[in-house]
């Protein structure tokens, strides 16, 4: 087993009087205007992680999901950020399925693509940095330390050419975009997203008496997303700009993160290794995508958690969600 890889409504999602005065057209009046943000993609794992965290540092903030607007529709992105008046725009949105893509390229490239060209033009438009997040597959895996930012790209599949493509927008049409790349986020939040994560997958699976296989020649950095949030806005906070690296932090086989899972959750279940040759799937994807933190940890962010102190913390957020 290899890892987990429309309406057009222009209504920020806020409570309170706040709502209606953005209804009528009129910009906050009694409201700080030092620090605003607006997030999409808010309803996935790392969406409601950065909305949560948003929140706890004091920004005023606007989340909407996909059903809320339409990031493909210009227009519909256009006119959702013209009734704020935000000074950064996360960009949390995104097609991620690796396998399907290779089907459906066109879908992948609108989404993680044109789309944030749309966000760029948007954020131009009102003076608002872009914060953009992309993936350990732009790398094509031949590389055995993990990847740094200077690293050349290669893409392997529609996908990850689509996600390539999105970080070249948001550079090609802002000057200050906040490009970071990342690896397999999980956060509590997957409990409750249609496609879940690689945690709860794996806890799926071992409800069964199956045998459950999963590669041990891939590599990745697991990427908790709390710890994805908190220090991507800590760059924000600082005013930092460019590309950056926020990996989970230790490079680790999915079999063995699989057998890490297995032991926070305290189960044991029958877990056995398996490669590329045996589990083939229609997208290629990097046998090694580990991700160095260095170049973010040199700029003074406090580097990530290990990954066996990050899954007590999932398990012990997932049984306080209702």
């Amino acid at each position: 087993m290899l890892p987990p890889g429309r309406s057009n409504s222009t209504l920020p999602n806020v409570d309170g009087c706040l709502f209606e005065e953005l209804k009528a057209g009129l910009r906050y009046r009694g409201v700080s205007m030092s620090r605003r943000a607006a997030v999409f993609g808010a309803a996935g794992q790392l969406g409601q992680e950065l909305v949560r965290e948003l929140k706890a540092r004091e920004y005023q903030v606007v989340a909407w999901d996909r059903a809320q607007v339409d990031i493909t529709d210009p227009t519909a992105v256009e006119n959702a950020l013209a009734g704020f008046d935000a000074q950064v725009v996360l960009n949390a949105a995104a097609y991620n399925q690796v396998d399907v893509a290779e089907k459906e390229p066109q879908a992948a490239f609108l989404v993680n693509a044109l789309a944030v060209r749309n966000l760029a033009l948007a954020c131009r438009q009102v003076d608002a940095q872009l914060v953009h997040f992309s993936t350990d597959y732009v790398f094509d895996g031949v590389a055995r330390h993990p990847y740094v930012e200077d690293d050349p790209t290669h893409p392997l599949g529609a996908y990850a050419v689509s996600k390539l493509a999105g970080e070249l927008y948001a550079q090609a049409y802002l000057d200050r975009a906040l490009v970071v790349r990342t690896s397999g986020v999980f956060g509590p939040g997957g409990l409750g997203t249609a496609r879940g994560n690689f945690v709860e997958l794996m806890l799926r699976l071992a409800q069964s008496a199956n045998p459950i296989r999963v590669v041990e020649d891939h590599v990745a950095s697991p990427t908790f997303a709390p710890a994805l949030a908190a220090r991507t806005l800590d760059m924000v906070d600082r005013g930092m700009a460019g590309l950056f690296h926020i990996g989970g932090g230790t490079p680790v086989s999915w079999f063995d993160f699989a057998r890490l899972i297995f032991e926070a959750a305290g189960v044991k279940p029958s877990l056995h290794a398996t490669n590329e040759r045996e589990y083939r799937t229609p997208a290629r994807r990097p046998r090694y995508s580990a991700l160095s933190n260095a170049k973010m940890e040199r700029v003074g962010i406090v580097p990530m958690p290990p990954l066996p102190e990050v899954l007590a913390e999932y398990f012990a957020r997932r049984g306080k969600r209702p």
